[in-house]
């Protein structure tokens, strides 16, 4: 009981006052702080498809053109859909993006007329996008 006639005396007069500003503080505080601890991570990814085929073909233009023998190096990327983005059944809550999907990849090498050096890129394009080989054609890069 002890207890309850403090928390009685607190609810009159000024007491009351103080403990509305400090309850509104408090949760003022907490929601300010709830951004920082533990609150789900949403990062915004504002990207189109042709934006994501381009960071893809510098990607990997930069490592064929690595591979022994592929030389100087042009890759094309046909895209098959647009960035699909995933929500809650809500319909506001959005979970995820899933990337578009690649079509197929046209690699154009100045090694591309030696059958090693396309094997070698064929592998390492096949590997990277994890595409079946039917979807990548790699030819000679003519100047």
């Amino acid at each position: 009981m002890n207890g309850l006639t403090k928390l009685k005396g607190l609810c009159r007069g000024e007491g009351l006052k103080r403990l509305i500003i400090l309850a509104g503080a408090g949760g003022i505080a907490l929601l300010f702080l709830s951004g920082f601890m533990g609150g789900q991570k949403t990062e915004k990814t504002d990207y189109s498809v042709q934006s994501y085929a381009k960071q893809v073909e510098q990607e990997l233009e930069e490592a064929v053109s690595h591979i022994e023998g592929a030389g100087k190096t042009k890759i094309l990327l046909t895209m098959e859909n647009s960035v699909e983005s995933v929500y809650l059944g809500n319909g506001t809550t959005k979970t995820k993006e899933v990337e578009p999907k690649i079509r197929g990849v046209l690699v154009l090498c100045e090694g591309g007329g030696d059958p090693v050096t396309v094997g070698r890129v064929s592998e390492a394009v096949t590997k990277a996008l994890n595409l079946s080989s039917a979807k990548v054609c790699i030819s000679k890069l003519s100047e």
